[in-house]
């Protein structure tokens, strides 16, 4: 799985799947996943003028999505188009590297990227991740093992750390994650 660098934006689609825990916003062309939002939280993000609803040029993606949730596939394998900077870029990787049903603190993750001291960082990369869930920014969590923000809204990132057993059962946010 790597970054594909679109120069341009081609023909974009748009399309909706339902989950456990709410409609999923899916888009790309017919060559990557450009975004991904959930239906919750503060960074929701919906189809743009010129965009055309078409379940069937994102089935590449969307029958991953349903595998993850029916609990069949644990890493996705799909193309991706995500525009940042190096560091961004260098962090989502990174992320895609945290396997499911374990998490890494920003620290960690600063630590592993060959930047100790960059936690802020870190996180500010993530919360430009355009394609959560598929890029596991969800899997990061504060120094102590608490919860921290996301972009999701806390109730969503508590059901997929539980879903991943990175959560105990009936654990909220301010309890901290089993590593």
């Amino acid at each position: 799985m790597g970054w594909d660098r679109h120069a341009t934006i081609g023909s974009m689609h748009f399309t909706y799947v339902d989950t456990p825990i709410g409609p999923l916003f899916v888009a790309g062309d017919h060559d990557a996943l450009h975004e991904v939002s959930f239906s919750t939280g503060h960074q929701i993000r919906e189809p743009r003028e010129g965009w055309t609803e078409d379940a069937g040029s994102l089935r590449f993606a969307t029958v991953q999505i349903d595998e993850y949730f029916a609990g069949t596939r644990r890493d996705f394998d799909l193309p991706l188009a995500m525009q940042g900077t190096d560091f961004q870029k260098r962090v989502w990787n990174e992320l895609m590297e945290i396997p499911f049903g374990e998490s890494r603190t920003y620290g960690e993750m600063a630590e592993t990227l060959g930047s100790p001291g960059a936690a802020r960082a870190v996180g500010r990369a993530n919360a430009t991740n355009h394609i959560p869930l598929i890029v596991p920014c969800h899997r990061v969590v504060g120094a102590d093992g608490s919860l921290t923000g996301f972009g999701g809204g806390m109730p969503t990132k508590q059901w997929l750390l539980r879903f991943e057993g990175v959560l105990a059962p009936g654990a909220d946010n301010t309890q901290k994650v089993l590593f």
